[in-house]
């Protein structure tokens, strides 16, 4: 118990029971892994991406290695808003004692992620909210609502309004300054941010022709992204 004490960490006036956080989409929205893994046993657990429409993703394949690294192209596949409040919410609810809960938000438009955390704000089991402006593998609610800054002070300020609860902006590493981006967020009302989302990339087959997912570009993930 000493050692557990020891680890524990307040961050945003919250306390988390140690600093091991899962990222988002690496355990889906918590029962998928439920049976491997001891999610209670973490300091938070971030879900898979909620949009306020269910979505069906990108098309399979979605994952695939590459030399020292893996590519996915889940295309931000989830249930939707209200499957998520009525099924996926009471669930965690149940099985999460002491880890955090950070809900991953993603829209089309600015109007989408503030539906989404208004919905959710209330809430007892959401901790924080983190806003997923920068996912590189879908057509629309990726890049380009982080890589333009009055886009995104005016998605912050607009969500910060329609919460007291942490917000994390999640940065993408394909920005030619993300710094700046994160400086644009905070001045906005951002508490903090997560560094960072996938990179951009795309692998082929061997015939140098045919993409290895099946939505061609995926994001990267893995050492090659730390430097």
């Amino acid at each position: 118990m000493t050692g557990g004490r020891a680890l524990a960490r307040d961050v945003f006036g919250i306390r988390f029971q140690n600093p091991i956080v899962l990222a988002a989409g690496t355990a889906g929205m918590g029962r998928e892994v439920a049976g491997v893994i001891d999610l209670d046993a973490l300091g938070g657990f971030t879900t898979k991406a909620v949009s306020v429409e269910p979505r069906a993703g990108n098309p399979a394949p979605r994952v695939a290695e590459v030399p020292g690294a893996m590519l996915n192209s889940v295309g931000l596949a989830n249930p939707g808003l209200e499957v998520f409040r009525c099924e996926v919410l009471p669930w965690l609810a149940q099985h999460l004692r002491c880890a955090r809960v950070l809900v991953n938000v993603v829209g089309r438009s600015v109007a989408d992620f503030v539906t989404v955390v208004r919905a959710l704000a209330d809430e007892p089991v959401v901790a924080v909210f983190e806003l997923n402006v920068s996912c590189p593998n879908v057509r629309a609610g990726g890049l380009e609502l982080g890589a333009d800054e009055t886009v995104l002070a005016d998605l912050v300020r607009r969500v910060r309004d329609a919460t007291g609860r942490p917000l994390v902006v999640k940065l993408s590493p394909a920005l030619p300054d993300p710094a700046r981006i994160a400086v644009c967020a905070a001045a906005a009302g951002a508490d903090g941010f997560t560094a960072v989302n996938t990179l951009p990339a795309l692998a082929y087959h061997a015939d140098g022709v045919t993409p290895r997912l099946g939505n061609g570009t995926g994001g990267m993930s893995g050492p090659p992204l730390l430097p």
